[in-house]
């Protein structure tokens, strides 16, 4: 079997049809037609918001247009629901659209058009991807300026595995893991892991998980990029062994029996950094004010979805055709915690669940993103001698999320550090923010 190169690897971020994947798993990039959003959604006539903030003409947004790109997840809830009830008006934003994309590759590309080219302005996104986009390296060397200003959410992916797997019980550390991939590859068949986008969130949940099973994923497998939509159907179509995504997909694909839950990632990583918002780094400097604005629009949403007598109600809005296009009871259950792995095993327990405030979950710590960082230099996307920590302090604009939430009133839930201390992942490895090198020196199975 023979791996994907880190080329044709980015390649197949663009790729958008379920043939395309089945035909050939290392596909082209997203063409430029592929650039286009799908959706164009409006907010909802039974949407009300909250009473308007007063605001002095001197607060008053540069503009109140703007364009951000969402991909059917759950954990774009934030925009949506800002959309939805009319959190971005209330703010002075009254003509911020937020716009389906069909994958992370199309996100991207229409983040470097941007919104003048026929683009987009910010989105909902996959936390590395602002830094890989700042610095070129998956935009052809095209260095675009990106911020991330908020976190929109921790926990809530998940690792899910085919039925063909069920007696072997694969989970967070599995014996048999590194045996029966490598059975399946001396018998000629290629071994397939699909994951979101190359260097994304999902990427290295998948990487990290297959190195701490001793299984190399540049060698003893092949990285295949699914967009998160179409895993169920890959899956089912056989095109892969094991997918890694947010929900509801895995959900979906238990609750249609093509596949099994091996662990949530809030089991890999208890309170995990996820996606972020992100937006160009041109736009928010020519449009300050409106950023903050747009961006209190965000966290006054995430507080609201944050509450347990919220959660049906955000389900069945995120649910609909135009957003996610999902039975709002397929979306439901894992946002409260209760997992069906699919293999008789499950799980009750929302504080492993997708967060959106409670517990800081929205601050974009700086050490999250140092770790984002640091495992894009171990599998090479990043350069090994990247001044991580200059890097971040570039991105990361966690003054801008502080301004937000005294706007709307929760000054008192700003974290006193910009650093969540040292984080534990399931195998018992330890990453210090203060030392990232040594956590990278100490991994085993690494590019760098």
């Amino acid at each position: 079997m023979s791996t994907f190169s880190r080329r044709k690897f980015l390649t197949t971020a663009g790729l958008s049809t379920v043939s395309a994947i089945a035909l050939n798993a290392c596909g082209g990039e997203a063409t430029k037609t592929d650039t286009k959003t799908e959706t164009k959604a409006s907010t909802s006539p039974t949407a009300t918001a909250s009473s308007t903030p007063k605001m002095s003409a001197a607060d008053a947004p540069e503009t109140t247009k703007a364009k951000l790109g969402f991909i059917a997840l759950t954990d774009s809830a934030p925009l949506i629901i800002a959309k939805e009830k009319g959190l971005f008006e209330k703010y002075g934003m009254k003509d911020v659209e937020v716009l389906k994309q069909a994958s992370w590759g199309t996100t991207r590309d229409n983040l470097v058009l941007g919104s003048e080219s026929g683009g987009i302005d910010g989105a909902h996104i996959l936390s590395p991807m602002p830094y890989l986009i700042s610095e070129g390296k998956i935009t052809n060397g095209n260095k675009v300026p990106m911020y991330i200003l908020a976190r929109l959410n921790t926990n809530g992916q998940a690792m899910s595995i085919a039925n063909e797997f069920k007696e072997l019980k694969i989970a967070l550390k599995s014996d048999s893991l590194k045996d029966s991939f490598a059975k399946i590859k001396s018998g000629g068949k290629e071994v397939k892991c699909a994951v979101t986008f190359p260097g994304g969130n999902h990427d290295l949940w998948m990487r990290y998980w297959l190195a701490a099973n001793g299984v190399d994923p540049d060698k003893d497998v092949s990285t295949i990029v699914v967009p998160p939509p179409q895993m169920v159907a890959n899956m089912k179509a056989g095109n892969m062994q094991a997918f890694c995504v947010g929900e509801p997909w895995n959900a979906r694909l238990v609750a249609q029996n093509v596949g099994y839950t091996a662990f949530t990632t809030g089991e890999f990583w208890k309170d995990h950094p996820e996606k972020a918002f992100t937006l160009r780094g041109d736009w928010v400097d020519k449009n300050p004010k409106a950023a903050k604005a747009m961006l209190a629009a965000i966290l006054e949403a995430q507080v609201w979805c944050e509450k347990a007598e919220n959660k049906e109600e955000m389900c069945k809005i995120i649910g609909a055709d135009k957003w996610l296009k999902v039975p709002a009871a397929e979306i439901l259950g894992r946002i409260q915690g209760k997992v069906d792995y699919g293999d008789g095993r499950t799980l009750d327990n929302p504080d492993l669940a997708m967060k959106f405030w409670k517990d800081n979950a929205s601050y974009p710590y700086k050490s999250h993103d140092l770790w984002f960082v640091t495992e894009d230099m171990r599998w090479g996307y990043l350069d090994a001698d990247t001044d991580a920590k200059k890097l971040v302090d570039k991105v990361n604009r966690e003054d801008l999320w502080k301004e937000a939430a005294k706007m709307i009133g929760k000054e008192a839930d700003i974290p006193k550090s910009t650093s969540r201390g040292v984080e534990t992942f399931f195998d018992g490895v330890k990453f210090d923010p203060e030392n990232p090198k040594a956590y990278l020196d100490g991994l085993k199975i690494k590019k760098a």
